[in-house]
């Protein structure tokens, strides 16, 4: 077995004190692993590509939760909207509209977090303190018609550093904007979700009010990306 169900136990009763969510990142990683991780009571697994998601999905137990975390394109969302469970990397409102008009068809609600850009990286993406503001006044707004859609987060993905101190301000900056955001509520927009937090940086975002993280090398061990 692949997975390290000890590295498992101890991330799980970690994040039960904080009463968190952990998403399974097992992108490149084969379905024995998942379903290996999933014995173990795992339900919640994270997928970066459109592709490799639908094929797992379509080879592994239907009470999996899926959450689609890499960057979606528009084109794509078609083959996970008839599924996928939470989508975090929303950060175009066209792309809110696409997966809304699919959610639609498939005559299902699907839940959305809006990412943040928060890092110092510049490859990073997200929206700006100003351009989530404007999403959230769209999303909001009577007339937009999103009715197959929820809002129900944030996420935001801090800088890849060995400074905690940047890292836990980055984190911080997010809960800020989350807690400012938290007491509007529409049909589709209900904030109860933020996402942040990854192998390297899950501790300080527990610590900075995380309620949910995303974990994959940890469990699952190094990625490797020829198989991707």
């Amino acid at each position: 077995m692949a997975i390290n169900e000890q590295q498992y136990r101890e991330i799980s009763n970690n994040l039960s004190a904080y009463k968190a969510t952990l998403v399974a990142v097992s992108k490149t990683k084969p379905v024995e692993d998942i379903q290996a991780l999933y014995a173990l009571g795992q339900r919640d697994f994270g997928e970066n590509y459109v592709q490799e998601l639908t094929e797992k999905q379509s080879q592994l137990p239907k009470d999996i939760h899926w959450h689609f975390i890499g960057h979606l394109q528009s084109n794509k969302v078609k083959y996970i909207a008839p599924f996928v469970h939470l989508i975090h990397g929303v950060d175009d409102f066209k792309l809110l509209k696409e997966i809304n008009k699919q959610a639609a068809k498939n005559n299902r609600v699907i839940d959305c977090l809006l990412q943040v850009h928060i890092a110092q990286e510049e490859t990073k993406f997200g929206l700006s303190d100003e351009e989530l503001e404007a999403v959230i006044n769209e999303v909001t707004n009577s007339t937009s018609s999103l009715n197959n859609i929820c809002i129900k987060g944030l996420m935001g993905m801090a800088s890849n550093m060995d400074d905690t101190n940047k890292i836990r301000a980055e984190f911080r900056h997010l809960k800020a904007l989350f807690d400012k955001y938290a007491g509007l509520s529409t049909t589709n927009f209900q904030l109860s979700i933020l996402s942040m937090g990854m192998s390297s940086d899950y501790t300080i975002a527990l610590e900075e009010g995380s309620t949910m993280v995303r974990i994959g090398s940890l469990l699952f061990g190094a990625r490797d990306y020829s198989k991707a």
